[in-house]
């Protein structure tokens, strides 16, 4: 898969595709109706599918206070759409610029001169150019003259309601981590590179792989049932924190996670975290004892889920 980053980046060898724009935030069972879509058209006119997205999301570039947290930051979200047959990622900065763009230009620009699209899917509520202006109908107008077909995504439900990264964001806010799953078509998931730490975990038995969170703010917070992907024997049991440690006087947000009954030096290797089952949240000890006792509990717990969740599956 190709990534490019701006309109400047485009080459003649780019023209000629199936494309869709959005933020793809989670890559969701929506989000993967939608590229199944792109890739069947594609397949039938011979191009490759190109995913068009923006960096930042735009609702961050004009927020004036706090955002909704990012399911996904950007490497997440390319690891993701690999999965997906998508041949290229183009990724717009989205900054005053583009912002001020006129909706015409826009059109011109990307879809015309950039890719030379022939089939476009975009939701029906899509705005984009300055002042957002622009619409489907006007795509779709566009498209007329310009020789490309526009086609509505497809609305995909579970449960009798749309999937759509705000209703994942608030199961996770409501620590339902199954409904999350069955918005995503997989645990929600968090990915990084182990880093070193304070090493404050070793000296009180719990080891611990510390994973910085690249984002802002974080849709979940507190003591996790996880798994862990991109290490031998995949995957492996654990335990996971999400928050700042207070009780060890942290103040940056980051995550940590405890595996069972492993002991290899991982410093380096980049993992992903599925989370499975919220423990509890996040709060201040009083004690380090107090908080010792209370990890060796949220271990305990981990564990017999893990017990029981392999019993199921059997």
């Amino acid at each position: 898969m190709e990534l490019i980053h701006g309109l400047h980046n485009l080459r003649s060898r780019h023209r000629g595709c199936v494309a869709t724009i959005g933020n793809f935030d989670g890559v969701h069972l929506g989000h993967q109706a939608v590229l199944g879509q792109l890739a069947e058209r594609g397949a039938e006119l011979g191009l490759p599918a190109v995913v068009v997205t923006f960096e930042p999301h735009p609702r961050e570039f004009f927020a004036r206070g706090t955002v909704p947290a990012r399911l996904t930051r950007f490497r997440e979200k390319l690891q993701a759409l690999r999965r997906f047959s998508v041949a290229r990622v183009v990724c717009l900065r989205f900054d005053q610029a583009l912002a001020n763009m006129p909706a015409a230009a826009f059109i011109q620009r990307l879809l015309v001169e950039g890719l030379a699209v022939r089939y476009l899917v975009v939701g029906d509520d899509f705005r984009f150019g300055k002042g957002r202006v622009g619409d489907f109908a006007m795509l779709r107008a566009a498209g007329e003259v310009h020789g490309f077909q526009v086609a509505a995504m497809h609305t995909f439900n579970v449960d009798g309601m749309r999937v759509s990264s705000t209703r994942i964001r608030e199961a996770l806010v409501q620590d339902d981590l199954v409904t999350a799953e069955k918005l995503l078509g997989r645990p929600y998931r968090m990915c990084g590179r182990v880093v070193r730490g304070d090493e404050r975990g070793r000296t009180i038995g719990f080891p611990t792989a510390n994973i910085h969170l690249h984002r802002s703010s974080s849709p979940v917070s507190g003591v996790y049932t996880v798994e862990v992907f991109g290490l031998d024997k995949e995957p492996l049991a654990g335990v996971a924190n999400v928050g700042t440690r207070p009780t060890l006087g942290g103040t940056q947000s980051r995550l940590e996670v405890h595996l069972f009954d492993f002991e290899a030096d991982i410093y380096g290797q980049y993992v992903h975290v599925d989370f499975l089952h919220k423990l509890r949240p996040e709060h201040r000890f009083e004690s380090l004892e107090e908080l010792v006792a209370q990890i060796r509990k949220d271990a305990t717990e981990a564990r017999a889920f893990h017990k029981a969740r392999r019993t199921n599956v059997q």
